[in-house]
């Protein structure tokens, strides 16, 4: 198929579940960059729970690499005895496959050709177990779903006996050191072979879109219940923390949040508190911020808690730099901010255009701190129509509604890519 014109199909999410067909009664791999016990909640184990209300639903979860298991305190056959089972049941029709092969690390070669050398085998490799499963679990028909692994999930589509191969993208990776060197070959390959490609965010669209037609936007779906509770109890460590809050919830790394304007936010408004909640780099380890009185940093907290410090803000911030590594995810936090009832402000980028009627977007420091002082003292943003709103418009943003547009996405498209085959 010959690519003449750029061309994105967007498929927006919406409350309308009407206008979805789900995918219904498939066999479905879900093949992930994460592990499946990672501590850090990850799109496609929450899309996995919805695809199995619906369907058989294969996870295979990251196998171990060689570099890794040799850099741990045991060998590799006290590593392997403490593997869980190759395949674990997790729900009714829905199992998690843990791959007992271990991959090559070739992220060192000096070349391409040699780390697609390794690459190759690594591929093979779990080809070979996927392989296995498949035939005791007895999958047919299947439709297989690449989460964001453009280095061992390359050539899968090719050794298993699959029907449909969609890649998803929701993370531009390849500005990261690790995927700097062969990520950005490896990411149009497999993007440009894929049936169909899905991305959680309008850019990664129209960035997938120059190497493959098939490509749709599906949305983000997130787990909300926790943030529209009334009663939440504040946390300790923020009941000492001084009226109003300007609250961030995160990961508080130099890579993705403007420290300049953090410190112009804290010194312009010495009458409110800035707190930063999250898990913190060097950078901010070092920061200026640290010598200002009206700074709180409370360190990391459980996922569960995220909630529990949102509801207990005044406002809520999300001061990202616009970079490679920020401009096309879409902002999760954002859906989670306004869940909780909370005005919110941030940094204008393409993903966040979607928020537009319900998020203050700023360009510059002054932008910040005039939009925050609004906030905070124009009645409107506090009353019970701007909260509703706010809580209404994150909840169109659930698994259920991303679930519905990628099966309208693969009834669409695939169709007629084997149409014009």
């Amino acid at each position: 198929m010959v690519l003449k014109k750029k061309r994105v199909v967007r498929i927006p999410d919406s409350s309308n579940m009407t206008a979805h067909r789900f995918i219904k009664n498939r066999d479905i791999i879900l093949f992930s960059l994460q592990p499946w016990n990672s501590q850090i909640a990850f799109n496609l184990k929450d899309l996995a729970y919805e695809l199995a209300r619906y369907n058989r639903v294969l996870f295979i979860d990251r196998a171990n690499d060689r570099k890794t298991v040799l850099k741990s305190k045991f060998s590799v056959k006290q590593f392997d005895s403490e593997m869980p089972k190759s395949l674990e049941s997790v729900g009714n029709d829905f199992w998690v496959f843990h791959p007992k092969s271990l991959m090559e690390s070739g992220n060192w070669s000096p070349n391409y050709k040699l780390f697609d050398f390794f690459n190759r085998i690594n591929n093979k490799r779990l080809a070979l177990e996927i392989k296995s499963v498949i035939q005791k679990l007895a999958f047919n028909d299947i439709l297989f779903i690449n989460d964001n692994d453009f280095f061992r999930g390359l050539y899968l589509k090719a050794l298993l006996p699959i029907s449909a191969y969609i890649f998803y993208l929701r993370d531009f990776l390849t500005t990261q050191p690790y995927f700097k060197k062969f990520g950005p070959r490896c990411e149009k390959e497999i993007i440009a072979k894929a049936d169909l490609v899905v991305a959680n965010s309008l850019w990664l669209a129209e960035y997938a879109g120059r190497w493959n037609l098939r490509t749709a936007y599906i949305g983000q779906g997130c787990n909300l219940s926790s943030f529209t509770r009334n009663l939440l109890p504040e946390p300790p460590d923020l009941k000492s923390v001084p009226k109003p809050i300007i609250g961030y919830f995160g990961a508080i790394t130099g890579m993705r949040l403007d420290e300049a304007l953090l410190l112009h936010i804290a010194a312009s408004m010495p009458e409110m508190s800035l707190v930063l909640v999250g898990p913190v780099d060097e950078q901010f380890e070092k920061s200026r911020l640290r010598l200002l009185n009206n700074v709180f940093f409370l360190g990391v907290k459980n996922p569960e808690q995220s909630a529990n410090y949102i509801r207990h803000f005044t406002v809520c911030i999300n001061p990202q730099l616009v970079n490679q590594l920020t401009i096309g995810n879409y902002p999760r936090k954002i859906d989670e901010y306004l869940a909780a009832g909370k005005p919110v402000i941030a940094t204008e980028t393409k993903a966040m255009d979607m928020f537009r009627q319900q998020v203050i977007l700023c360009n510059t420091m002054a932008e910040y701190v005039t939009a925050i002082r609004k906030a905070i003292d124009d009645p409107f943003f506090a009353s019970e129509e701007a909260n509703r709103k706010r809580v209404e418009f994150a909840s169109t943003h659930s698994w259920e509604n991303v679930s519905g547009a990628l099966g309208e996405a693969c009834f669409r498209m695939i169709k007629n890519y084997r149409a014009e085959s």
